[in-house]
């Protein structure tokens, strides 16, 4: 008696499995939002204090060429115009993703639509290789290959825009064939066969039907591609010239925000005006990355209104 009355008033085993489930999961997430909310509290902090204890214009950050923290303009305030470092991350990135994308396209719909299986697996094991070399080859090959052929053909130093373009293309390339891949595989197979009994050609299937389909998939994966190539540090810092000037032409030296991050954080004092100025340029980095999410989840919500 005594026995099953203890098994009716206290807790089985499958419900203490179910609540230590429920605390390992709470407890899990309430640490991933502390880290984040951390993260966001710190960046933040750091990156306005160029502002609020250094006194500079916000205004001249965002429009100024000058970048020279340790010097003051004729109104006395701090030289930090961001200006060349912001165009040169946006110019390698938007060029990086328009150059990726038709090659990206290109190989998703081939390796979803016209290989045999034999061909797909050995694309994808391409595919695969190049998303595994990491950054510092990728910067390393551009180094002594890319910047000389430019030098040699365009003349100048070899180092710019164009050279940091190179470079981005080849890394950006695997992430947006990966997610233009899933995009088109996620096209129902009746779109294509309702399109095919209806007369036409494998072509105009693929650009009348799947493509359409698919392009909020392929814009989010575009979207990624810039993302990745928006945070990019090591590989575009050693072909880009980091030269904090305004870019003339894409084959001119210039830098861009990781690329000043990454050569000269190591070089500050923390509390000092350099050191302020650079965590502004990482403020603008989460910035454009909390941008980069944002229209990604836009795009995903007019994909799904669509369907």
């Amino acid at each position: 008696m005594d026995e099953i009355k203890d098994k009716l008033t206290n807790p089985s085993k499958e419900t203490m499995q179910d609540k230590r489930g429920h605390f390992w999961c709470y407890l899990s997430l309430t640490l991933i939002i502390l880290l984040v909310a951390s993260i966001l509290y710190f960046i933040t902090s750091k990156g306005i204090a160029t502002f609020a204890e250094n006194h500079a214009s916000l205004k001249d950050f965002l429009t100024g060429t000058d970048w020279n923290p340790n010097s003051k303009g004729e109104d006395g305030k701090p030289l930090v115009g961001a200006l060349p470092m912001i165009v040169g991350s946006f110019a390698v990135t938007f060029l990086a993703a328009l150059f990726a994308t038709p090659f990206a396209i290109g190989t998703a719909l081939y390796m979803t639509e016209l290989s045999s299986s034999k061909g797909r697996a050995f694309m994808q094991s391409v595919v695969e290789l190049l998303v595994g070399i990491p950054s510092v080859v990728y910067g390393y090959v551009g180094l002594t290959v890319i910047v000389p052929f430019i030098r040699k053909v365009f003349g100048g130093t070899g180092f710019g825009i164009l050279s940091g373009t190179i470079v981005l293309f080849v890394m950006v390339l695997p992430t947006i064939t990966s997610l233009t891949i899933d995009s088109l595989k996620a096209v129902p197979l009746h779109y294509r066969q309702a399109s095919l009994a209806l007369g036409a050609t494998r072509w105009q299937t693929i650009y009348k039907v799947i493509l359409r389909a698919s392009a909020p998939g392929i814009f989010t994966a575009v979207i990624f591609g810039m993302a990745r190539a928006f945070g990019e540090a090591l590989a575009v810092q050693m072909v880009i010239g980091n030269a904090c000037l305004m870019p003339k032409s894409l084959v001119t030296p210039t830098a861009t925000l990781t690329s000043q991050l990454t050569s000269q954080m190591g070089n500050t004092v923390m509390g000092t005006l350099s050191n302020n100025a650079l965590w502004s340029l990482a403020l603008i980095l989460l910035f454009m990355s909390l941008f980069f999410n944002l229209l990604v989840r836009l795009i995903a919500k007019r994909g799904e209104m669509k369907k």
